[in-house]
């Protein structure tokens, strides 16, 4: 796809890698890196042409998507769910290519696609639970109940996983305002990473990753 055509409804300046320079050519390629792909995500370039704001973005993302005790691929899952919920075409195929790069399946990546209730999707009851609390940090968070918080840990979620459970889709939230309120989010075609194909072999499934 034309990196221009694919950002061409964006509203901000977009500063390609090649004319990088100092702080932001240091940002891209530690994006770069953490993402392990060969471009870096027009995502991250919404903020090229404030290296601060950009630093805060991949603090958030490193800190998500790569340490702490939540397997990747259950990252991922709340990344694209999240992003389903949000409506957000973008995010929702950017993650669904992570989410099998770390071992979800295609056909969990095309029901999150199309669900509107985490009940429809093909995961196990544990991870149900989980989603559902989830669901409501973007829809209603301040009807969040005690109840419901432990019946996520009386699933097998421990305290620091569910922390990170709700960093993770409240980090979301923030994206895919940011994304589509920068003109990038309206469709899926936009996202460069979900046009990769995924890879054969997954990746390391564990929290650090």
């Amino acid at each position: 796809m034309d990196d221009q055509l694919a950002t061409a409804a964006v509203r901000v300046p977009l500063i390609e890698e090649s004319d990088a320079t100092g702080e932001l050519a240091e940002i891209y390629e530690k994006v770069k890196a953490g993402t392990n792909l060969p471009f870096v995500p027009d995502m991250f370039r919404l903020m090229s042409s404030k290296p601060e704001l950009l630093k805060a973005v991949v603090a958030g993302y490193d800190g998500i998507f790569n340490h702490g005790d939540l397997p990747r691929e259950t990252r991922e899952l709340i990344a694209a769910w999240t992003s389903r919920v949000n409506q957000c075409p973008y995010c929702v195929g950017t993650h669904g290519f992570f989410l099998q790069v770390f071992g979800g399946t295609e056909e969990l990546a095309q029901a999150i696609e199309a669900a509107t209730s985490p009940d429809e999707l093909p995961v196990d009851e544990r991870t149900h639970e989980l989603l559902r609390l989830l669901t409501k940090v973007t829809t209603a968070p301040y009807r969040i109940t005690d109840s419901e918080w432990q019946r996520v840990l009386d699933a097998g979620w421990t305290e620091g996983q569910l922390l990170e459970g709700v960093f993770c889709a409240a980090l979301f939230n923030f994206i895919t305002r940011l994304v589509d309120s920068l003109g990038l989010g309206a469709s899926v075609a936009m996202s460069r990473i979900s046009q990769q194909e995924v890879p054969t072999e997954p990746a390391s499934k564990a929290g650090n990753s």
